[in-house]
């Protein structure tokens, strides 16, 4: 499937769709609960339907439609088959820890890009806490040996290399033989994601806590209490439509929460440093096309960010320098060299230097562009498009049903013209 956008004018409103990554939560958390937890309005999509399967697979009892997810929780049993993690990262992280609980020997396996993804640092920290897991040199396939559970005490793991592990350990931590206490050695990357993590987890009657330079993790042992919890929009999806506005006209966003924990709640200040007009109404961001101005950015607790602010900085006045983009290197493609290679395909001028990028802002072109079956580079790229002199087509379009499967029609829904066009 391919989208083909061409040069247009943006004015409507749409609904953001529901919190990927608090969906991931609130359905392990639904899981891990004793008694009937309803999620009502998750994210539908290929990502967090393979943690919702997964959930299934460990026994869990799972009655799902589009509007709500009711879960049966309180008990894992190890199933008879591998448990198979797509490309979600978030998944399989979050499943490798709450496998250590079910009883008996449980299998994750990955997707072909999700299979190059450590997983050592979280491997390491179970095994420090008398769980018997095994890998290939710390990447998927990942076996655990859970039947005697997690005993507890203190570990320790990097806090650089992805903040899913600490998450993946606070959310078993309530199940834990003894008071678990988390300890990161290098500054930890991505704090909002577990700030959201702990959200989640007091939603189900349990308080973590995070001491003040955020290096020492801890929740007091007992159970999870079922609860019925709404998945709030999810600002990540909504970056891409608040940034089609920022380059071609005006849109606006609803089912937004603006005093929300998710990492993403940054692109409304990027926005603004950029120079974008944005108004906010309650649960709506409107924001309309001005002359938008480059920026210095650090990503480092925001990486999922990179792709769509590189694409608006292609525009601006001025040139942009970033930083903190390691991580991305890790992600279902490379993303610094996936939005490098894109950007300059149309036209723009774009240097990497030493783990640095500087973009010359300016005008761009369409292209024919390789998103490298990653979803955030394939919308990046398709707003971009519809700012670009010409026509642009982006390839393997359909790999946006990762996390959002409905974007090219809300793209649509702003008055993008999109077409989508099947591969012969």
């Amino acid at each position: 499937m391919k989208a083909q956008i061409n040069p247009s004018q943006v004015e409507g409103r749409v609904e953001v769709p529901s919190s990927k990554s608090m969906t991931h939560r609130m359905v392990i958390l639904g899981a891990l609960a004793e008694g009937r937890t309803s999620i009502r309005r998750p994210l539908v999509c290929d990502d967090t339907l393979v943690t919702l399967n997964a959930v299934k697979m460990l026994g869990v009892a799972v009655k799902a439609s589009e509007e709500e997810w009711i879960v049966e929780g309180g008990s894992t049993t190890a199933p008879g088959e591998a448990i198979y993690c797509g490309e979600s990262g978030t998944t399989i992280r979050l499943m490798t820890a709450v496998c250590a609980l079910a009883d008996g020997c449980v299998t994750l396996t990955a997707g072909p890009s999700l299979s190059r993804r450590p997983m050592g640092p979280l491997l390491d920290a179970l095994s420090s806490l008398g769980v018997d897991v095994h890998s290939e040199a710390g990447y998927p396939p990942i076996t655990v040996y859970g039947e005697e559970g997690i005993r507890g005490g203190e570990t320790t793991f990097p806090g650089h290399v992805s903040s899913q592990f600490v998450s993946a350990l606070l959310l078993v931590a309530p199940i834990t033989r003894s008071p678990l206490t988390i300890r990161v050695t290098t500054p930890l990357q991505s704090w909002p994601y577990v700030k959201m993590t702990m959200d989640a987890m007091e939603s189900f009657g349990v308080k973590a806590s995070a001491s003040p330079g955020r290096d020492v993790f801890t929740a007091p042992t007992g159970k999870y209490s079922a609860s019925k919890v709404n998945v709030e929009g999810d600002w990540s999806s909504a970056s891409y439509l608040l940034a089609a506005g920022a380059v071609g006209g005006e849109g606006t966003v609803g089912n937004l929460d603006a005093g929300s924990s998710q990492a993403d709640t940054s692109i409304l200040d990027i926005l603004s440093r950029m120079g974008a007009e944005l108004t906010v109404i309650g649960n709506e961001v409107t924001c309309s096309r001005s002359q938008l101005k480059a920026v210095n950015l650090d990503f480092s607790d925001c990486p999922d960010m990179f792709p769509m602010v590189s694409a608006l900085c292609s525009v601006a006045e001025g040139t942009s320098e970033f930083t903190g983009l390691e991580r991305l290197r890790l992600k279902e493609s490379d993303r610094v060299a996936a939005m490098v290679e894109g950007l300059k395909r149309m036209g723009a001028e774009v240097a990497e230097d030493g783990g640095e990028v500087r973009i010359q802002g300016g005008t761009v072109r369409g292209a024919e562009l390789n998103p490298y079956n990653d979803h955030r580079i394939a919308m990046s790229l398709g707003v971009l498009a519809s700012a670009a002199e010409g026509d642009t087509t982006i390839l393997d379009a359909g790999c946006v049903t990762k996390s959002y499967p409905g974007f090219w029609a809300h793209l649509e829904g702003l008055g993008v013209n999109v077409r989508m066009i099947e591969d012969e």
